[in-house]
C-alpha cells in the first residue's frame, strides 16, 4: 500500500475538516466584530462619564462596572452571565417568544459577555486618552473663545480618538484570541472546529495547527487594518516639505 504523502494528507485533512473551518471562521467573524461594536458604544459613555466631573453617585457605578469585568477572567464572566443568568431568565414563565429564542441562543450570550468585557477594557482606553489631552490644546480653545462642549467635540475627543487607537487595536486582537472560549459552550467557533477534527481524526496536531495558522492570519489583517487607519489618522500631523 502506497504511503500518503504530506501534501496527499492536508489535502484529505481540508477536504474532510474544511467546512468546519469555514463555518468556526464565519461564526468568530459575526461574534467578534458584533461584540466590539457593542462594547465600543458602551465604552465610549463609560469612558467620558469616568473621565468626566459628574458626581460620585454617576461614576462610581462605572468605576465598579470596569473594575469588576477587568478583574475577573473572561472564561469565569462566560460561565456565570451563560450558566447562571441563562438559567434564572429562562425561568421565568410567560416570556415573549423573541426573548425566549434569544436565551436558548448561546451566541447571544456569547456577544453579551464579550461585550461587557470588552466595554470594561475599552472604557478604561477612553478614559486614558481623554485624561491625557495636553492641557495646551485646552487652552487654546478656550483662548478662541470655545465652550467646554465645542472643546469636547472638536478638540478633546478627536484628540483623544488619536491616542487611543493603538491600544484599541491591542484590545481587538485581544477579543479575537480570547474568542477561542466559545468552544467551552459548544459554539462552532475556530477553536470548536479543530476540536471536532481532532476528535474524529485522533491527528493530535494539525486540526490546532490550522486554528492557530488562521487565527494568525485574522491577526494580521485586524493589525494591518489599523496601521493603515493610523497613517490616515496621523497623515496632517506629519511633516510636510516645502
Amino acid at each position: 500500500m502506497k504511503e500518503e504523502s504530506l501534501w496527499e494528507y492536508i489535502v484529505r485533512f481540508i477536504s474532510t475538516y474544511g467546512n468546519d473551518f469555514l463555518h468556526g471562521i464565519a461564526t468568530t467573524l459575526w461574534i467578534v466584530p458584533t461584540s466590539l461594536i457593542i462594547g465600543l458604544i458602551m465604552a465610549i459613555g463609560l469612558g467620558v462619564l469616568m473621565a468626566s466631573r459628574a458626581p460620585l453617585i454617576f461614576r462610581v457605578p462605572a468605576l465598579i462596572f470596569s473594575y469588576i469585568f477587568r478583574g475577573t477572567p473572561m472564561l469565569i464572566q462566560l460561565y456565570l452571565i451563560y450558566f447562571a443568568l441563562g438559567l434564572w431568565l429562562s425561568e421565568i414563565p410567560s416570556l415573549p417568544q423573541f426573548i425566549d429564542f434569544l436565551l436558548k441562543d448561546k451566541a447571544f450570550w456569547a456577544i453579551l459577555t464579550f461585550a461587557l468585557n470588552t466595554a470594561a477594557y475599552t472604557s478604561e482606553i477612553v478614559r486614558g486618552a481623554i485624561e491625557t489631552t495636553p492641557a495646551g490644546e485646552i487652552e487654546a480653545a478656550k483662548a478662541f473663545g470655545m465652550s467646554s462642549k465645542q472643546i469636547f467635540i472638536r478638540i478633546t475627543f478627536p484628540s483623544a480618538v488619536r491616542r487611543a487607537l493603538p491600544a484599541y487595536a491591542n484590545e481587538v486582537i485581544f477579543m479575537l484570541h480570547g474568542s477561542a472560549i466559545l468552544s467551552t459552550i459548544a459554539v462552532m467557533d475556530i477553536t470548536q472546529a479543530a476540536r471536532v477534527a481532532y476528535g474524529r481524526s485522533y491527528e493530535p496536531y494539525l486540526p490546532f495547527i490550522a486554528a492557530g495558522l488562521i487565527y494568525l492570519a485574522i491577526t494580521m489583517l485586524i493589525f494591518t487594518g489599523f496601521k493603515i487607519l493610523e497613517k490616515r489618522v496621523y497623515r496632517h500631523l506629519s511633516p510636510r516639505q516645502i
